[in-house]
């Protein structure tokens, strides 16, 4: 609309006919959000007849003239609205079409407008008029509600109330509404002396107290459930800031000392104190006779004198007995969490400490320490100190797939979220058998149990499973959580370091289990000869190092060892297999390892494999004349090169020695054949083997073996390392540059 159709504009605002002013306030509110085009209006008096209009006016005029002022007010202009002695009826009329009026178009209005004027900045500048006046600023903030929620009271509730409307637009504006009454209460502290207990300045009255009545209406259930909805998307921005409220909320009740001088803070130390039923705890007062302490107590009361329980504070698990003194980390928000487990499972509470109070001081569990390590936890992992607006801005960056996950609708079931943390440290307590000296590093695994949990909860997991899971999870796996996070801790912290000493041990490694390996050879070992097949000579098996008879029965053993000087491989055929191993001189074959070309076996594919894996032993009759197993799953061949022009099986002198002329008449021909009865034994005879040619280990079982001792070394050194020295620094004086002080030019080097 052009700037010249401005005064028909306004006469036709001004008319008497419904018609005209719902068709004018409709192009109005199309136009108004042009600064130009608002300076304009607002200088040929078009906010007193938009005032009128909304004073006035119902339905879908109505709505239009609140579209209007919203837009206005968007680009900065047109405060002077509420400017006034009838700016409190402007928002008295607003506050009750907030509560009255059912439309949905008008509440979004009247509430947008609303946030407008709590949000808007409470120091703003006198602005002349146009006669050259200058006006005082209006009332902003809260403080310019107040007059209208005393008139209607119900205002906050029915404002949550729109929490729940199947109208997202209507939604946003009730929770900009709510961010803003927050922010306004929290932010508008007084500054002067003798203000400890956050009194806002724009809302009269304690701003937790103000938090409380908006939680005590429902608030906190109302955006939980929005936040896990699927409306996520058109109510983003509010819901973050909502959550980024919360935060500052936590930090501000982190910041609040507690002090016994403190009426408030005075009755919740008095109320935990009673609650844990002081008298019911006789041996905490030194005298385990029941009949005895009641008639001490008849005396005292006689005597009008009170015991002092020595331990009255310590029973509950503070370090001390100046209980105040130990909320230093926490604030008063360490204790409203410990009050409020209290309050919420009294019962459970004095029966935790009738228990504790039956073992000796120092194994106790210390439930008021365990519980303001909870909340500490929980402070750190949802990233309480983070700025305000850090999440709405991470929302615009990051990408829509990601989104999700800067949602954390559980920091708004804190308290239920400390309750199973804190039983989940009792359980971890009483899991690892701790006493007081480990109470540090129970509130570790604490802090891995929360990252595990409610780290990886989802956003619309429920509170209930999360509860569950802290309660219910391993602690094995925990344990095994720990150890990883803390190599990764090492790794980032000495990585170069660490992977120097990796190197050095994995040779030692591989050299230990070489050693053993071969130690195995040594000591030899019986191998199962395979039935012969139908069409093969029956009598005999034949090879190239000579031919032996079998036995009637079919079967064979073959008995392989090395020699001690770890050159040559012993090895003879038996009928059967003897109770004794037989000795070196009786094996009549034997493998001068230099000859040897190479060593096949499917012993490293079928590891590979669990489910077709040699692992599973084949089991033997016991007695030297039990007969193998009929199945064989393992097979190594040794081979050797060859002469093509010899037809005997002898290998041609070392095979070292053959030049590449003679290399072109030699072939690989195998010299033994092995079928280990298990797993176990084929990983040590074919390892060991590669390893006396210095060729890699490749079965699973050797290389888990090398690693378990690679491991093991690298824990070993990391134990041997001392604490002070990792952190102490460099020693006294290192790194100073001597003074000259008292020395001349006259000098000289000593070579």
């Amino acid at each position: 609309m052009d700037q010249a159709d401005i005064p028909a504009l306004l006469s036709r605002l001004a008319s008497d006919e419904d018609a005209a002013r719902k068709m004018a306030v409709f192009k109005l509110q199309s136009s108004i959000n042009d600064p130009a085009f608002a300076d304009v209006f607002i200088s040929a008096g078009g906010l007193i007849i938009l005032r009128r209009l909304i004073m006035t006016a119902g339905g879908n005029t109505l709505a239009y003239s609140l579209q209007s002022l919203t837009r206005v007010l968007e680009v900065d202009m047109g405060w002077e609205i509420f400017e006034g002695p009838t700016a409190g009826d402007l928002v008295e009329r607003i506050v009750e079409l907030v509560v009255t009026n059912p439309l949905v178009n008008i509440l979004r209005g009247a509430m947008s407008i609303l946030v407008a004027l709590v949000s808007h900045s409470q120091s703003a500048p006198a602005a002349p008029t146009t006669t050259g006046a200058v006006k005082a600023p209006g009332s902003f903030g809260f403080r310019a509600l107040k007059p209208a929620v005393a008139v209607y009271p119900q205002f906050f509730d029915l404002v949550i109330q729109q929490l729940h409307s199947a109208d997202h637009s209507l939604c946003a504006n009730a929770l900009m509404l709510i961010n803003a009454l927050i922010r306004d209460a929290v932010s508008s502290e007084l500054p002067r002396e003798g203000n400890h207990h956050g009194k806002s300045a724009s809302t009269g009255e304690d701003w937790p107290k103000f938090v409380k009545k908006l939680q005590d209406l429902g608030l906190i259930k109302a955006v939980f459930n929005l936040m896990q909805s699927s409306a996520l998307q058109d109510l983003a921005h509010p819901l973050l800031e909502f959550q980024s409220l919360t935060k500052l909320l936590l930090r501000k009740w982190k910041g609040v000392k507690v002090d016994v001088e403190k009426p408030e803070h005075r009755r919740a130390l008095k109320g935990l104190h009673l609650s844990s039923a002081p008298s019911r705890d006789l041996k905490d007062l030194g005298n385990p006779n029941p009949i005895a302490r009641i008639e001490e107590l008849l005396e005292n009361g006689k005597k009008g004198s009170r015991k002092h329980n020595p331990e009255k504070w310590r029973r509950l698990g503070f370090e001390t007995e100046s209980p105040a003194m130990e909320f230093e980390e926490t604030g008063f928000l360490g204790m409203m969490d410990l009050t409020d487990y209290v309050r919420k499972n009294e019962d459970n509470f004095q029966k935790l400490l009738l228990e504790q109070s039956t073992k000796a001081l120092h194994d106790r569990c210390p439930i008021a320490r365990a519980s303001l390590a909870v909340t500490l936890t929980l402070y750190e992992h949802f990233d309480c100190d983070k700025s305000d607006w850090e999440d709405v801005r991470g929302y615009q960056l990051t990408e829509a797939e990601n989104q999700d996950k800067l949602f954390r609708p559980l920091i708004l079931q804190w308290s239920q979220i400390h309750t199973a943390g804190l039983h989940a440290f009792f359980r971890l307590w009483k899991a690892t058998g701790a006493d007081q000296s480990d109470f540090d590093k129970v509130a570790e695994l604490m802090r891995i149990l929360i990252e595990q949990v409610i780290g990886r909860a989802g956003r619309t997991k429920d509170v209930v499973e999360v509860e569950e899971e802290l309660v219910e999870f391993e602690c094995s796996r925990l344990r095994e959580l720990q150890m990883e996070l803390l190599e990764l801790s090492f790794e980032n912290q000495w990585g170069q370091h660490m992977h120097q000493v990796r190197d050095v041990l994995k040779q030692e490694s591989l050299t230990f289990v070489k050693e053993q390996r071969v130690r195995c050879l040594l000591q030899g070992s019986w191998f199962q000869k395979p039935a012969p097949r139908k069409d093969s000579r029956a009598g005999a098996e034949t090879n190239g190092l000579g031919t032996v008879r079998r036995a009637a029965n079919g079967t064979l053993w073959r008995y392989v060892k090395l020699s001690h000087n770890r050159r040559y491989l012993h090895w003879a055929d038996f009928a059967l297999r003897t109770a004794q191993d037989p000795s070196l001189d009786s094996l009549a074959e034997k493998i001068d390892l230099r000859t040897i070309s190479s060593v096949v076996s499917n012993v490293s594919t079928a590891a590979n494999d669990d489910a077709r894996s040699i692992a599973s032993e084949l089991k033997l009759p016991q007695g030297p004349s039990a007969a193998p197993a009929p199945k064989h799953l393992a097979k190594i061949t040794i081979f050797s090169f060859m002469d093509n022009d010899r037809t005997g099986g002898g290998s041609k002198g070392d095979g070292h020695d053959l030049d590449d002329g003679g290399a072109k008449n030699m072939k690989e021909q195998p010299l033994l054949t092995l079928h280990p009865i298990n797993h176990s034994l084929a990983s040590e005879w074919l390892d060991g083997l590669l390893m006396l040619l210095d060729q890699k280990p490749i079965t699973t079982e050797t290389n888990k073996m090398t690693k378990m001792v690679e491991d093991y070394g690298m824990k070993i050194r990391l134990l041997n390392v001392r604490m002070e020295a990792a952190y102490a620094g460099p020693p006294p004086g290192a790194g100073e540059v001597p003074s000259r002080e008292g020395l001349d030019d006259d000098y000289w080097y000593e070579i």
